[in-house]
C-alpha cells in the first residue's frame, strides 16, 4: 500500500494495483472564500497545491476511482467537481448521490455499509463533525476503511474522537489511520475535527494502528498547526505517527 498527501485531506491510496483519489480540494490558493464565523478572514486554500496544473491534469488520469467522504467544500471543492474525470466510480455517502449526479458524475457508488470493488472491501464508518447543534448542522460525515489483504487503512473524515471512531477502530483493527486533524472551530461552539487530544486517543487505542494526521494548516478555521500537533504529542510514538 502507498499513501501520498497532497494538501488538507487530499490523499491518494494505491492498493491492489489501483490508485484511488479521496477528498480531493483542487482550487488555486486563495481562490475560495473565507470560512465565515472564524477568527480570521483569509481566503482559502491558504497555501497552493503541490502540482501544477499540468502534473495534476496527468495524476487524474492515472486514477481508478475517487472517495468523498462528505461535500463540504475543503472536501470536495468546485475545482474537483470539474477536473476529476466524470466516468471514474465514485464511492460516497447515500445522502450526497443527488448532489453528485446534478455535477455530471456517472459511476456512483453509495455505501450503505460495505461493499468490494477490483478486489477492495470499501466499508463506511460513522463519525461527529462537532458537538451539539453544530455537529448536527455539520453532518452527515462518514469515515472509510479500504481492505486488501493485511492492509486495512481509516479514513476517518471530518470528525472528533467519539463513539463512532472507537467502533471503528474496534472492529476494522486497521494498520493504518488518517485523521482529519487542524481542530478547526467557529467563533462558538467546540472543534469540529479532532484536537491533538483526540489524535493522542487515536494513538492510545489497543488497535495500535499507526496515524497519519492531516487536514492542517490550508484552511483559515483549522487552528492546530503541524508543529503544535508534534509539539503536544511529543516523540514518544515514534514511527506510529506521521505529520506529513
Amino acid at each position: 500500500m502507498q499513501i501520498q498527501h497532497f494538501r488538507h485531506a487530499t490523499i491518494v491510496i494505491e492498493l491492489e494495483g489501483r490508485k484511488i483519489l479521496v477528498d480531493p480540494m483542487l482550487s488555486h490558493k486563495d481562490a475560495l472564500d473565507t470560512v465565515p464565523n472564524a477568527a480570521n478572514t483569509r481566503r482559502n486554500p491558504l497555501i497552493d497545491f503541490p502540482l501544477n496544473d499540468m502534473e495534476l491534469a496527468t495524476l487524474l488520469s492515472t486514477m481508478d476511482a475517487v472517495i468523498v467522504t462528505h461535500l463540504h467544500r475543503d472536501h470536495w471543492d468546485v475545482a474537483a467537481q470539474q477536473l476529476v474525470p466524470k466516468h471514474l466510480p465514485l464511492f460516497c455517502q447515500p445522502e450526497d448521490i443527488a448532489t453528485l449526479t446534478a455535477q455530471g458524475f456517472s459511476q456512483l457508488i453509495p455505501v450503505n455499509t460495505t461493499t468490494t470493488w477490483e478486489g477492495i472491501r470499501i466499508s463506511r464508518t460513522g463519525g461527529q463533525h462537532g458537538t451539539g447543534e453544530i455537529g448536527k448542522l455539520m453532518a452527515p460525515v462518514s469515515g472509510f476503511v479500504l481492505e486488501a489483504g493485511a492492509e486495512r487503512i481509516y479514513i476517518a473524515g471530518d470528525t472528533i474522537w467519539c463513539d463512532e471512531v472507537k467502533a471503528a477502530l474496534d472492529q476494522y483493527q486497521p494498520t493504518h489511520t488518517v485523521v482529519n486533524a487542524g481542530a478547526a472551530q467557529f467563533l462558538t461552539g467546540d472543534p469540529i475535527t479532532m484536537t491533538a487530544s483526540d489524535v493522542l486517543q487515536v494513538l492510545q487505542h489497543p488497535s495500535n494502528t499507526r496515524v497519519i494526521a492531516v487536514h492542517m494548516e490550508a484552511i483559515n478555521h483549522c487552528y492546530l498547526t503541524k508543529e503544535g500537533l508534534k509539539t503536544a504529542l511529543g516523540d514518544g510514538f515514534g514511527e506510529r505517527l506521521q505529520i506529513p
